[in-house]
């Protein structure tokens, strides 16, 4: 009998810090709903403090999951920070309150001015509050890779007395080699006193490219729960990916004596729902869930392959969800066949709201031969962006070519309802529907990325096109966009993004 390794998803909370990766209320519970279906353990679903809308998200989070899956909510080792989390989580079945405090001499020394008795009491206290609010409560020992040992020892040995159920030690820079890692694992395992009774965490960072091997070394050592993203999604360099994780355990999962209850299969999917809603491409040779994961160029290999999968095969792709689906959606197609798929795909609506993506479906279908899930997920996610728009493209018209002057004329309605049309010339056709765009708006903002990809197969498929903009106070937004034409693509994606950035003003004001 092999012991459980708890996964905790952190995509909601520490993957959204990625520079330009913030999701809002709607988004954030479609991922949700993914990841209960996925099998996670746990889901760390926000900061509610930090703002109203992430505040909305553990909450909604909170009422969705029921008994499924642990709802949990970030905070300071601060009162105010853990009432917030604690209100916020009312919704959930099952709360857990995650609190923590910086401990290596660093942090200390250079960021709380905090000496070692001071951190010690501040997270004995911050964890025996949080433990009057809910049962289940998660301390972690920000940058505990660069901690030293004894006071490391010193500091969970007071949260487990304080009450704490869960301990996570993360390497929260990525910094330590995974032996070291593990080793520091152990030594918490073998240490702390009650330590048996508690659930004990590793989280870690990308920035040597080491993450999952920092999680399975502490995995190896003892630790009970792994913290990891979808794709990886993290400050800087990222955190542990969780579709890495769980491959690596389900294929070593013997030796190592361990498993988990992820439901591979969906591992697909849930990498391609989180990179179209943040905007986050995921780069073809990524381990698992790339696009170059289960390809085979060299003829050796295509000759192995064809031979015996296995010699160049570890994992068979429908173990990850890397397939394509069994039912074919085309212009033939009716709204049961299309409800049936939605419904399989995590997408229910109400009757109304099914009607406008059955004739948006129907437009896309007259135009292709076959309608493939990744189209049904645009234009679920197209109309989700349409309903929270500020500002809405209603039509293009662009003319160009040589030696005509690229021209671009732009119908677009306001927040107040109004429909104004504009007209632009740039030095190219995306150029010049994005100065009409900015006569509209108004406000300015600095293109930094542009990119264009197909997201279904065929020379019909859909064009997604992902900006970033950067506002005037140097904050990023991502914004994407898709149609079967890419100028309106990229329109598209520029006013997502400029929407994206009002809201988020606002939201601050």
């Amino acid at each position: 009998m092999t012991r459980k390794i708890e996964i905790l998803d952190t995509t909601l909370r520490d993957g959204e810090q990625s520079p330009g990766c913030s999701m809002n209320t709607q988004e954030k519970v479609i991922v949700a709903r993914e990841l209960i279906r996925m099998g996670v353990d746990a889901i760390e679903a926000g900061f509610p403090i930090s703002s109203p809308g992430d505040y909305r998200a553990v909450s909604e989070i909170g009422a969705l999951a029921g008994d499924k899956v642990v709802v949990c909510a970030f905070s300071r080792a601060v009162e105010k920070d853990i009432d917030c989390a604690a209100e916020a989580l009312k919704t959930a079945a099952r709360p857990r309150i995650i609190t923590g405090i910086g401990v290596s001499p660093t942090h200390m020394n250079e960021k709380l001015h905090m000496s070692e008795d001071e951190v010690v009491a501040c997270a004995s206290k911050a964890v025996a509050h949080a433990k009057s609010l809910v049962d289940d409560v998660e301390f972690y020992a920000e940058d505990a890779g660069r901690a030293d040992p004894a006071f490391l020892v010193r500091v969970i040995q007071a949260v487990v007395d304080a009450g704490a159920t869960v301990v996570n030690v993360p390497d929260t820079t990525g910094y330590c080699l995974p032996d070291e890692y593990g080793a520091l694992i152990k030594m918490v395992s073998d240490e702390v006193k009650g330590i048996e009774n508690v659930k004990l965490a590793v989280h870690a960072h990308n920035d040597l490219g080491m993450a999952t091997a920092l999680a399975l070394a502490g995995v190896r050592n003892g630790a009970t729960q792994v913290e990891c993203t979808i794709n990886g999604l993290g400050e800087r360099a990222g955190n542990t990916a969780l579709e890495e994780i769980v491959m690596a355990i389900r294929m070593h999962g013997d030796e190592l004596g361990v498993h988990t209850d992820v439901v591979t299969p969906e591992l697909t999917r849930a990498s391609r729902l989180v990179s179209r809603i943040t905007g986050m491409s995921v780069q073809a040779n990524k381990a698992i869930v790339g696009a170059n994961a289960f390809t085979h160029s060299s003829g050796i290999h295509q000759d192995g392959v064809l031979k015996a999968r296995a010699t160049y095969e570890i994992i068979d792709p429908s173990e990850v969800g890397a397939t394509g689906s069994d039912i074919i959606l085309s212009a033939r197609s009716g709204r049961a066949a299309l409800r049936h798929r939605l419904q399989e795909l995590g997408y229910t609506f109400e009757d109304s709201d099914f009607e406008e993506i059955y004739e948006r479906f129907l437009e896309i279908a007259d135009q292709k031969k076959e309608v493939y899930d990744e189209d049904l997920e645009s234009i679920v996610q197209e109309r989700q962006r349409d309903i929270e728009s500020i500002y809405t493209l209603n039509a293009l018209q662009i003319q160009c070519g040589d030696p005509l002057v690229p021209t671009a004329v732009a119908t677009i309605t306001d927040e107040d309802g109004k429909k104004v049309v504009v007209s632009a010339t740039g030095t190219g056709p995306v150029d010049a529907a994005y100065k009409a765009i900015d006569m509209v708006v108004g406000i300015e903002s600095d293109l930094q990325e542009f990119a264009v990809k197909a997201i279904t197969r065929g020379i019909d498929a859909i064009g997604e096109v992902t900006v970033r903009i950067t506002a005037p106070d140097g904050r990023v937004y991502n914004g994407r966009g898709s149609d079967n034409d890419i100028i309106v693509s990229s329109a598209k994606a520029y006013i997502n993004a400029i929407n994206r950035m009002i809201q988020a003003s606002r939201a601050r004001a």
